[in-house]
């Protein structure tokens, strides 16, 4: 079958939709699928692309505001034109589109809207996107619904990367009609495990009897961050058996970096590639993401398959994974009492979070593979409705 994607954003961009994106894709065509990916254009990145595993991509022309968060295509350059009439001559049978509040989502779902494809929008928040100016913010989610009210005059079929994700679609009175999980490739995971790429309790002369608590992902304030860091500090003061690696690119990098200077058993490594990601996660005790906007984190998957006891906030599908105590510890809200104590449990009952490991692991297996959520797809591709 043939499937279309719109994806504002795609690799060498980093994020969780990116990496959703690069591997329902890869599957997709393992599979024998037709996949072509319309995103926008990256500085100096090609125009069009087939990869090696034969996906089409074209990247049409946008303005890059917010540092290029959050591209605005350009819907009437010649260029996005002439790329949309080449692929309205072409049969999807499905047309799947990656968030709704970008203008590039607009002309995705324009795109099946005229060509009359089945198409899905795809939910991977839980909040409004967020600058942390207050004015700002404000119309910024006046801005949202008022691109989300004109998407749904299109008609799409609208999924969730998680329940959470669902739920979140109820503030713009939207119900779901499903759920397309976001996942992970346990195999893929093993194969980074066996090679080890870099070994960061030698690197750092961390003794083996010591605890590490990581953070990987986006290095911003909604990931919590600052409060993180505030309590590795507060523990620090009363033991030294714990380091925290900190992972990641944003724009609190430099800051934290210049916090963290000083004190060796706080270390941040900045951004690292997916097979140090695992290396690192698999010589982590404790992995922290104390966030206050989620959809479904990649890392949590991640920490999951690297059997890394999860301390993670109520917001998003982390909850769906960490569906009780048996599997992790899922706190309220990432104010810095509940990240401390969470963190100073978890380090003082190593027992309990190494059996919580083993369930979260076995639970991961069970319902958040990319074959569930690559399965699901094809189905609804097949399904006549």
């Amino acid at each position: 079958m043939q499937i279309v994607i719109f994806s504002s954003h795609y690799l060498p961009y980093l994020g969780g939709v990116e990496n959703y994106t690069e591997h329902l894709t890869k599957l997709l065509l393992k599979d024998g699928h037709d996949v072509v990916l319309v995103t926008t254009l990256e500085m100096g990145m090609p125009e069009y692309e087939v990869t090696k595993e034969g996906m089409r991509i074209y990247r049409l022309p946008a303005y890059p505001l917010l540092k290029g968060r959050y591209p605005v295509l350009k819907r009437l350059h010649p260029k996005t034109r002439a790329v949309m009439k080449e692929l309205s001559k072409e049969h999807f049978d499905l047309c799947l589109i990656n968030t709704r509040f970008y203008i590039h989502s607009l002309q995705g779902m324009k795109f099946g809207a005229d060509n009359n494809i089945k198409t899905v929008v795809l939910e991977h928040g839980t909040s409004h996107l967020s600058v942390h100016i207050n004015i700002v913010d404000y119309f910024g989610a006046k801005y949202e619904h008022n691109l989300t009210l004109r998407g749904k005059r299109f008609k799409p079929l609208y999924y969730g990367v998680s329940e959470a994700a669902n739920e979140w679609l109820k503030h713009f009175n939207i119900e779901s009609s499903g759920v397309l999980y976001n996942a992970i490739d346990l195999e893929e995971v093993e194969a980074m495990k066996g090679k080890h790429v870099e070994h960061y309790r030698k690197m750092y002369n961390i003794p083996d009897d010591a605890k590490v608590v990581t953070f990987t992902g986006r290095m911003v304030e909604e990931k919590g961050i600052p409060q993180l860091l505030d309590a590795a500090e507060n523990i620090l003061k009363d033991r030294q058996d714990v380091y925290f690696f900190i992972a990641g690119n944003g724009k609190l990098l430099d800051s934290t970096v210049k916090r963290t200077k000083e004190n060796d058993h706080i270390i941040c490594l900045g951004r690292i590639d997916s097979s140090h990601i695992i290396a690192l996660l698999d010589e982590s005790d404790i992995f922290c993401l104390p966030s206050f906007s989620e959809g479904f984190s990649t890392s949590i998957l991640e920490a999951a398959a690297c059997r890394a006891y999860i301390i993670t906030t109520f917001r998003g599908g982390s909850k769906e994974l960490v569906c009780s105590e048996k599997y992790g510890k899922i706190i309220p809200d990432n104010r810095l009492e509940y990240v401390e104590k969470a963190l100073r449990n978890a380090l003082d009952n190593p027992e309990l979070c190494q059996k919580a490991t083993e369930d979260c692991y076995e639970r991961l297996a069970e319902n958040f593979t990319w074959r569930q959520t690559v399965d699901a797809v094809e189905r609804l591709m097949s399904r006549e409705d």
